[in-house]
């Protein structure tokens, strides 16, 4: 079968690999028919992911179809159509003890730390696996795994309804975030850069879109908020003066939610977070969002609505990664098309 693999940095292949079994009672062989290419893959490939080792099959964000089933199975059926949760985790440390498996201290995600799904056939445990509504479109569930990192940004921020959230970057997962907070029942603000983005935010419910490259965001914030400030700001930006401007805009007892792995410092004093008593969380990957992200899939509540704006078959993977390099002002999310 084909699979796609980061050889070393910049160089990838498509190079013909063993298909997968089931060799245990709870494994799911499924076939590839979509998957997604992350900011993630694209560090991959240009190989400054700093969690990642090459060569790896890239690719976290997949969709497929159930063709066997282990003897121990119970969930799931042949033809079922699947999304997956790429974390194995151990389930012992404290971490996994707290139900915060996200960060367990043996975390493997799948395309990062082990082969990912960039291939046309997988074996997983039934546990990773969650069976959606088959009569959705392909490109609608394999969005399932960004919506969960969004999901569990809104979740670390405590956003209630009524809530003011500035999300700082409209990028794909800024998207994410800015729907499912949303859904939530909170007003949200969100800045970029790109005019285009924020357009598309407008179009996916932002009740307030900033141009942080010309306005001030900090006095649209006080002006949003009538000078209580943001009772959640979420950097989906995630550079140190993004990092640094969510202490000045965040409201007292507010959360700060940050999801990046910028490892530059921020100049932050103690004061505004003892002041203001300020939680200032990480968010990385998800725990126990796909329920709820596959439950608002199948209802209808969360649509893609131009979200993917490219795709690219298997065969032209390389042209895929070269096109999202090359135009990153024109792509939210590129799919590669599995037949």
């Amino acid at each position: 079968m084909k699979a796609v693999q980061v050889r070393k940095a910049n160089e990838l292949v498509i190079q013909e690999i063993e298909k997968p079994g089931i060799s245990n009672p709870t494994d799911v062989l499924f076939k590839v028919k979509r998957v997604g290419i992350c900011g993630s893959d694209m560090h991959i490939y240009h190989g400054t992911n700093p969690l990642a080792t090459l060569p790896r099959i890239v690719g976290h964000e997949v969709a497929g179809e159930v063709v066997e089933i282990g003897q121990e199975v119970t969930g799931i059926k042949v033809g079922d159509h699947v999304v997956i949760e790429p974390i194995r985790y151990c389930g012992d440390c404290y971490a996994c003890r707290k139900g915060r498996q996200n960060v367990c201290e043996k975390l493997s995600v799948f395309g990062v730390h082990e082969d990912g799904g960039m291939r046309e056939w997988c074996v997983l445990p039934e546990k990773q696996l969650h069976v959606v509504d088959a009569d959705l479109a392909w490109e609608e569930i394999v969005l399932a795994e960004p919506y969960t990192i969004g999901a569990q940004a809104v979740w670390r921020g405590e956003v209630e309804k009524g809530d003011t959230v500035l999300i700082q970057g409209a990028g794909p997962i800024g998207i994410c975030i800015l729907k499912m907070a949303k859904l939530q029942g909170a007003s949200v603000m969100i800045t970029d850069l790109s005019e285009e983005r924020l357009a598309f935010a407008k179009e996916n419910g932002a009740d307030v879109t900033v141009l942080a490259g010309s306005e001030n965001v900090r006095h649209r914030v006080e002006e949003w908020t009538n000078g209580e400030g943001a009772n959640v700001v979420i950097d989906a930006v995630c550079l140190p003066m993004t990092f640094e401007l969510s202490f000045d805009v965040v409201s007292t007892a507010g959360r700060i939610v940050v999801l990046g792995f910028d490892e530059r410092t921020a100049a932050i004093s103690q004061l505004p977070i003892t002041k203001k008593e300020v939680s200032v969380k990480g968010s990385r990957l998800q725990t126990n969002q796909f329920p709820k992200v596959v439950s608002l899939l199948n209802d209808g509540k969360l649509r893609q609505e131009g979200l993917v704006t490219h795709t690219f078959s298997l065969d032209d993977v390389q042209e895929a990664f070269n096109f999202v390099e090359s135009h990153p002002e024109q792509v939210r999310k590129a799919i590669i098309i599995f037949n």
